[in-house]
């Protein structure tokens, strides 16, 4: 990436994530953040100025040098919690295995907020080696899975972090809840 010294001044890099993003989807329109997004998931260019959108300072801070590492990735899954299109399913299931434990992350979570038919990569993610990641994929659980998944949540009841044994006993309260709702009980 180029440097760049300041800011454009129409990038609004100090507002909130969801400020920033309805913000791009004023200049950009909603198919083009969805479309830039899930370029910049998959390891794309998306434009200096989206990535300001997206990333805020923190992109500025890419644009004048530092390594990019997993950033952009993460930026453009993130993204996708404010705006959708079902095509960016596909790119969100790709990368529940990408190299970044924090993009995986991410995609649980989208994988949750936009209802994904990934169940089974959601479940394989309760085992990840990054509690957070394991955290996210039981949350992504209880909302997508159906009490068959109940065992595969209970299993890291005896987890050996303390938040991702919490998260396990809230998602197995959730998916319970959810699935008697579901039956009318």
């Amino acid at each position: 990436m180029r440097t760049q010294p300041n800011p454009q001044p129409d990038v609004p890099i100090d507002l909130p994530v969801a400020r920033r993003i309805h913000a791009a989807v004023e200049r950009f329109g909603e198919p083009g953040v969805v479309d830039r997004s899930i370029l910049l998931l998959n390891g794309g260019n998306a434009g200096e100025d989206f990535l300001l959108y997206v990333g805020g300072k923190h992109a500025q801070g890419l644009l004048d040098g530092a390594p990019a590492l997993y950033w952009p990735e993460l930026w453009g899954a993130r993204a996708l919690l404010h705006v959708w299109d079902p095509k960016a399913g596909a790119a969100i299931l790709n990368h529940l295995d990408n190299q970044s434990w924090r993009v995986r992350e991410m995609c649980a979570r989208v994988s949750q907020a936009r209802k994904l038919n990934v169940l089974p990569k959601i479940v394989e993610l309760t085992e990840d080696d990054v509690p957070r990641v394991r955290i996210a994929a039981l949350r992504a659980l209880a909302e997508l899975g159906s009490e068959a998944d109940a065992d595969t949540i209970s299993a890291r009841l005896r987890d050996p972090d303390k938040e991702v044994r919490r998260a396990a006993q809230q998602s197995r309260d959730a998916l319970r809840e959810r699935t008697r709702a579901d039956t009318g009980d």
